[in-house]
């Protein structure tokens, strides 16, 4: 499937906000947002001061696409979690942010086993984690209440799982995961919850994108 491969911090400067797609660096001062707090292009420091009051659209639109780009799918994905979450019971938006949560390449991030999301997706996708003992190399998968999570024997021996340990112990895990540093591993303790996603996310927003 294809996927963006351009910039990601001319990402967080189109929404005018960190997004933290770049792990480590977006707390640093090399972060873009720090340096070009302004959107990106040849006029982007004349439209920051020429910019009205937003539409309704235009505000949905763009909650819309932040959220796509934080968890890094595309539009066509995104509309089919889309659907999903409708068809359970309970908010739309809630079950919409609960299903990203859910991914695998998410679940890993959350766990501290990579710097951002991008990363985490790029070592699922070369087979370095199992999930409940098989190898699952699609970032796209959907954890379940109870699922194990971990590093493959085999992937161990890397130089970056020898120090993925020491970057996981800098960063806390949300409550509805739990990990064992030693082992390399974690498990799904239940289903992420709206109160458990620390992002600055009106859902709402993207129900009535979606809805109109």
């Amino acid at each position: 499937m294809a996927r963006y491969t351009g910039p990601v911090c001319k990402l967080c400067r189109r929404e005018g906000e960190k997004l933290y797609l770049k792990g480590s660096r977006c707390y640093s001062a090399k972060c873009a947002m720090e340096k070009r707090n302004y959107p990106p292009g040849q006029h982007g420091r004349e439209t920051q001061f020429r910019r009205g009051r937003a539409s309704n659209y235009a505000l949905q639109l763009r909650e819309k696409q932040k959220v796509r780009r934080i968890y890094g799918i595309l539009e066509r994905q995104f509309r089919r979690y889309y659907r999903v979450a409708q068809q359970r019971s309970g908010l739309t938006g809630s079950n919409l942010l609960s299903l990203l949560e859910s991914r695998l390449d998410n679940v890993v991030y959350r766990m501290g086993y990579a710097e951002s999301r991008a990363m985490a997706r790029q070592l699922v996708q070369h087979g370095h984690f199992e999930v409940n003992g098989r190898r699952t190399n699609v970032p796209s998968f959907i954890v379940k209440p109870g699922d194990q999570i971990r590093v493959r024997d085999g992937s161990r021996k890397r130089t970056l799982f020898k120090q993925i340990g020491d970057i996981a112990r800098e960063r806390s895990v949300p409550e509805w995961v739990s990990r064992n540093i030693s082992d390399l591993s974690g498990t799904m303790s239940r289903l992420p919850e709206r109160t458990d996603i620390d992002l600055t996310i009106n859902e709402q927003l993207i129900v009535e994108y979606y809805s109109r």
